[in-house]
């Protein structure tokens, strides 16, 4: 690459700003074209795939019949969530990051910052699957519009915000010592607490449900062998969701926590990896169902095939075993 003739050289010239007409842009740091056409591909590719792999999920669940359970509901509605991610989050969050400024105007980008960090999740009935994700995704809305729209992320903290953040250009999640603390807590902290005394719970009962079933007298060994292997992957996919979450979101949160504490010095671009590295688990939940749930990969197939169009086949039995 010929670095004279290259976008990097226009920094020779003074600092390249989002908007050079305003004497309060945001600088802008300029790829070279080959860079930035390279991440562009790499993270539509990335958005393209979590949009397919969850819309995939959804008409799975919403056409087959047996599948309307309410822990489906729940798959159904983190399905919904990462849709959203990939088709309406993930785009805005390209251009930003390949061309460091924003150019889509303050409301998109109020509506962009509620939406960006929004995360989600038995003797469990329907009402209560509802009831769970109304006050999952009741919580995320409460946090993201509380925090951006009233301004609760800078309170406190709003002169030093006007004199050495604000500019035009930046799309930027200002927040205080507090802020930063309480929006941690209640969009990861909490949820993670919750979800993981749920596994556990669910793992004790398991186990507990398991033993009971080997020492029950009227079930053949082949149904004891049966059902434990079901329930044992069933926890494992739980337990390999939760963990992909908590791996690939905790690293932004920990920056997130930590940055006003530390006056501000995390680079912005390791808040932007580690965000994208959030995304990626909107992008993995699909292929975890395909490779632990038969039901999916034969309501995949059956998709991709384009028999959802014949007569019933809403009422085909995805967890039939052929010998």
């Amino acid at each position: 690459m010929d670095l004279n003739n290259s976008s990097w050289t226009r920094t020779d010239r003074g600092p390249v700003l989002c908007f050079g007409s305003s004497n309060n842009s945001c600088e802008r740091f300029i790829y070279p074209s080959e860079i930035q056409i390279l991440l562009y591909l790499f993270f539509s590719a990335i958005a393209l795939t979590t949009v397919c792999g969850n819309l995939l999920v959804i008409i799975a669940i919403i056409h087959f019949k047996q599948l309307h359970t309410p822990t489906n509901y729940l798959i159904l509605s983190l399905a919904v969530a990462d849709l959203l991610i990939g088709g309406f989050v993930m785009p805005p969050s390209m251009l930003r990051s390949v061309e460091t400024c924003w150019y889509l105007g303050d409301m998109f980008y109020r509506y962009y910052a509620v939406c960006h960090p929004l995360q989600y999740q038995n003797k469990i009935t329907p009402p209560i699957s509802l009831i769970m994700i109304s006050l999952s995704w009741g919580l995320a809305a409460f946090v993201g519009f509380s925090m951006v729209f009233l301004q609760l992320n800078i309170l406190g903290g709003e002169e030093f915000y006007f004199d050495n953040v604000a500019c035009k250009g930046a799309c930027i999640i200002f927040q205080t010592a507090a802020a930063s603390t309480i929006s941690s807590f209640l969009a990861f902290g909490l949820p993670t607490i919750i979800a993981v005394s749920i596994y556990l719970k669910i793992l004790l009962v398991a186990r507990r449900q398991s033993k009971s079933i080997q020492h029950s007298a009227h079930l053949g060994k082949k149904n004891c062998v049966s059902i434990n292997k079901t329930e044992g992957k069933a926890t494992k996919t739980l337990a390999i969701i939760m963990g992909v979450f908590i791996v690939s979101v905790s690293p932004f949160f920990f920056c997130n926590l930590v940055d006003p504490f530390v006056e501000y010095t995390i680079p912005p671009t390791i808040f932007d990896v580690f965000l994208w590295i959030g995304y990626l688990n909107s992008l993995c939940n699909p292929f975890v169902y395909a490779f632990f749930y038969r039901w999916f990969r034969k309501a995949l197939r059956i998709i991709l095939l384009a028999k959802i169009f014949q007569v019933n086949s809403s009422q085909t039995n995805l967890m039939e075993r052929r010998d």
